[in-house]
Formats: C-alpha cells, sequence, structure tokens
C-alpha cells in the first residue's frame, strides 16, 4: 500500500460517510416522481451542482492534466463550445420539456412519434450510457491501483458495491444531495492540490510561465486553423463541443433527468447555465494542473507511469502530496466515481422503467410496487456497469467522449425533427436515427475495416466532429424519408 495510514483513514471515512448519507433519503421514497425527479422540490443551485458532478467525472479529474502535459491548453475551446450549447438548449429544448409531465427525455419522442421510435431512442440512450460509464468506472481502478498498488477489480467492485446502495435506497433526492457534497469536495481538493503543485515548483508561476513559454505552446489555448482530422482547433472546438453538449445535456436522460427535476422552468434554466461557468472553471483549473505537472517534472523526473498519462495526476498526488491532503484529494476522486455512477444508475433506471413498460410489469402496479422495482432495475444496472468498468478502455477521457459522440449525433438529430420539423413522420424519424448510427459506426470504424481490404487511411475524422456530423446525416435522411413516404406526423408544438 502506498498511502498512509492517515490517508487510508480519510478514504475510507468519506466513502462510509457519504454511503450512509444518501442511504438517510430512504424514507422519502414513496413514488415514482419522488425516486425519479425528487418530486420536484430541489433548489436550481443544488441542481447545477449535482449537473457540473454528473458532466464531471474521474476521466476529467486525472485524463485532463495528461491532455494539457502532452498538448496544451486547447480543449478549452470545446468547453467554450458546451457553453455556447447550454444557451440554445435554454431557448429550444427546455421550454419542450416543461410542456408534459415528463420522467424521461424520450416520453417527448413518444409524444411526437410514438412507443416504436421512442423505444429506440430509449435503447440507444441505454447502451450509449452503460458503456460511457463503464469507461469512467475503469477510470477510477486506475487511481487505486497508483495508490494501493493493487489490482483494479476489488477497487471497482467496492465502489460499484457502495454506489448501488445509496442509489438504491436514496433514489434521486439522495443523488442530488450527495453530487453537491461530491462537487464542493472535488474542487476544494483540487484547488489544494493545485497551490501545493505550485508551492513545489521552484520559482512559483513565474517560473512555470517561462517554461511554458519557452515550449512554444504549452500555454496556447486557439488554434484557429480549420481542420476535419485534428481533434483540439476553434473550430471544431467551438462547433464540436456545442453540438455535443446539446446532445449531452439535451438528449441524454442522466442530464435531462436534472432538467426535468427543478421546480419550473426558469429554475431548469439556471441549473444549467450557472453549471456552465463552474464547468469553465474547473476545466481551465486541471488543464493548467497538467501544465504545471509538465514543469514540475523538469525538476523532479516524474513521468506517466508505464507511458498512460492518465496516471500523471494520481501519481503526483500519491507521491509528493502532504499526509492528509493525500487522502483528502483521493476522496475528491471517489467522489466524482461515486456521483457519476449513482446518477447513472438513477437514470438507466428510470428510463428502462419508464421507457420500457413491459419491465415494471402490469400498469397496474401501485407507488410503492413501482418504487420496489426501480430499486432492483438499479441494482441491475449497476452489476451491468461494475462488469464494464473491468474492460481495457485505453485513454479514458478520449474513449468516454469517443462513445458519446457516435450516438449523439443520432439522437440530437432525432429531437430536432421532433422539435422542429412540422412533417416530420414517426417512420422518418426512425429511419434518420438508424442512418445516423449506422454512419457513425461505419466512420469511426472505417479504418480498420478498410485496413482487412489493404487500404490503409492515415488521417480520420476527428471524434469532436462526430456529433455534428451525425446530427446532420440524421436530421436530413428523416427529413427525406418523411418527404417520400408521408404519413401522420403526430402531435407538433413549435417555439
Amino acid at each position: 500500500m502506498r498511502i498512509s495510514e492517515i490517508d487510508l483513514g480519510i478514504v475510507v471515512t468519506y466513502l462510509v460517510g457519504v454511503t450512509l448519507f444518501g442511504i438517510h433519503f430512504r424514507r422519502r421514497q414513496t413514488s415514482l416522481r419522488e425516486y425519479f425527479l425528487s418530486s420536484n422540490a430541489a433548489p436550481w443551485w443544488a441542481l447545477a451542482g449535482s449537473i457540473v458532478a454528473t458532466e464531471t467525472s474521474t476521466l476529467t479529474i486525472i485524463s485532463t492534466p495528461g491532455i494539457a502535459w502532452a498538448g496544451d491548453l486547447g480543449f478549452l475551446q470545446l468547453v467554450i463550445g458546451y457553453l455556447v450549447a447550454r444557451v440554445v438548449l435554454c431557448l429550444l429544448f427546455i421550454p419542450q420539456y416543461f410542456r408534459g409531465e415528463f420522467y424521461t427525455a424520450y416520453q417527448l419522442i413518444g409524444k411526437r412519434f410514438g412507443e416504436r421510435v421512442k423505444t429506440a431512442a430509449a435503447s440507444v440512450f441505454l447502451i450509449t450510457r452503460a458503456l460511457a460509464e463503464g469507461v469512467r468506472i475503469n477510470a477510477i481502478g486506475k487511481v487505486v491501483s497508483v495508490a494501493f498498488g493493487m489490482g483494479e477489480r476489488v477497487s471497482v467492485a467496492i465502489m460499484t458495491a457502495l454506489t448501488i446502495l445509496y442509489t438504491f435506497e436514496g433514489g434521486m433526492r439522495a443523488v442530488i444531495w450527495t453530487d453537491m457534497a461530491q462537487v464542493v469536495l472535488y474542487i476544494g481538493g483540487s484547488a489544494i492540490a493545485f497551490f501545493l503543485l505550485l508551492h513545489k515548483i521552484p520559482g512559483g508561476w513565474a517560473h512555470v510561465a517561462s517554461v511554458a513559454a519557452a515550449s512554444g505552446h504549452k500555454l496556447r489555448v486557439f488554434h484557429f486553423n480549420f481542420s476535419l482530422t485534428q481533434t483540439y482547433t476553434f473550430w471544431s472546438g467551438v462547433i464540436g463541443g456545442t453540438f455535443l453538449t446539446m446532445a449531452s445535456h439535451g438528449t441524454d436522460q442522466t442530464m435531462v433527468q436534472r432538467l426535468l427535476a427543478a421546480r419550473n422552468e426558469p429554475d431548469s434554466k439556471k441549473a444549467l447555465l450557472a453549471s456552465g461557468v463552474i464547468i469553465f472553471v474547473q476545466f481551465a483549473l486541471f488543464l493548467v494542473i497538467g501544465v504545471m505537472l509538465y514543469v514540475f517534472a523538469r525538476h523532479t523526473g516524474i513521468l506517466a507511469p508505464g507511458g498512460d498519462t492518465d496516471r500523471l495526476f494520481p501519481e503526483f498526488i500519491v507521491a509528493d502530496l502532504p499526509r492528509g491532503l493525500s487522502g483528502l484529494v483521493l476522496a475528491s476522486i471517489f467522489a466524482v466515481a461515486m456521483s457519476n455512477a449513482s446518477g447513472s444508475l438513477n437514470s438507466l433506471a428510470s428510463s428502462s422503467i419508464v421507457d420500457f413498460e413491459r419491465l415494471r410489469g402490469s400498469s397496474a402496479l401501485d407507488d410503492a410496487s413501482l418504487v420496489r422495482v426501480s430499486r432492483w432495475v438499479t441494482v441491475g444496472w449497476g452489476l451491468v456497469l461494475g462488469l464494464l468498468g473491468l474492460v481495457h478502455w485505453g485513454v479514458v477521457l478520449v474513449a468516454g467522449l469517443t462513445i458519446a459522440s457516435i450516438t449523439y449525433g443520432g439522437l440530437l438529430g432525432l429531437f430536432l425533427l421532433a422539435i422542429v420539423s412540422r412533417r416530420a413522420t414517426p417512420r422518418g424519424a426512425l429511419s434518420g436515427l438508424l442512418t445516423g448510427l449506422a454512419v457513425m459506426v461505419g466512420v469511426q470504424y472505417a479504418r480498420p475495416l478498410l485496413a482487412i481490404f489493404g487500404i490503409h487511411v492515415h488521417a480520420t475524422i476527428a471524434w469532436t466532429w462526430y456529433v455534428l456530423l451525425g446530427t446532420i446525416v440524421t436530421f436530413s435522411a428523416g427529413w427525406l424519408v418523411s418527404r417520400l413516404a408521408p404519413g401522420p406526423a403526430g402531435p407538433l408544438e413549435v417555439l
């Protein structure tokens, strides 16, 4: 074991404490609206914190510094797109969600295009969220292996079991308030790590700036060249980031569930916009930590263990932070992992129960029975996520974003058809979704497939363009099929 007994005590105390805190909310879980939406009683600032905690992950904390270590601050271009998307969602999507008594995002699709299209959209969400959360859970295994010098399987099992326990018991109310506590902990812990790292660098920030400037690019943010193959440019960042966040926050049940849990439409918008400010600050923080680690390495020789840049920040925490503070920062990383997993579990369960009525059995079940079924569906998804967390995914931040980007374009194109197109039909919508997904899978796997036939492609489309491309293909195919094979369009209320 590489950490001290004091640090281990802090981590264990946190894990036990947050689990008991979540279980505390069990007694209020008497209906589906309480279990999945916290009875629309959460204040907007708590929802903002929950959105941030859900959008952030262990991937963010351990991978973002590695991106800056290996490159520069160009990832912030993508974060600018995150902010633009929030404004668009407030104008276009949130008003639609508050025009009905919805539990999930896909009930809006069902209202517009019918049960078959709703089921297809919900299925895409379930698969995407399960895979993406599997990547996130795998990331915490890397942290534990650095901190405790042990394999990843036991750590994945423990984290998953604890998260299942408090999500099973406390529902969405437990998720929101544990998210709020965890976001304070991980931002505070990361800020402490920032200042201690700065203190350990001879010459402080002036030296960091000097070394970064000498490198010629470390503090560079903007790349204005237009490229479909370069990941972090101004255009792929702002445009791609906008479409990525429109999809993740506007069509992914994990995020939409928090927007639906607000007391009213204005509170939902305030929560979303406030979360954007925090997200920008935290990504800037983690990127600058990466640059500082690059400078710190020139004095200490710290290297990415095994060539894996995801291990850089955990290695610094374990090896260079004082006793007690190391445990605090490690606990903050565990906090993010549990926050992500709990939110995903609750949203996966809500979509399974609401969007797939067969899973919950008889439609005549009373509230207590529905809550009981929802709890066991939560456990089932917890086991799935735990197994996916044992898969080796490579560089976890890029893997997580790539998985989501393949399917998000199809979902966003479908939602845009539902909201802005009067002529879109159920057949057109389903055709568009399937076409968009097929094209994006082809784009992702074209290179290895062509290699089988001896065709070697040296440049591929950057994942930051995936959601835009998928959205265009889905919307265009859906619109075209709706025109060529017209049918009943379903109800539509255009903004």
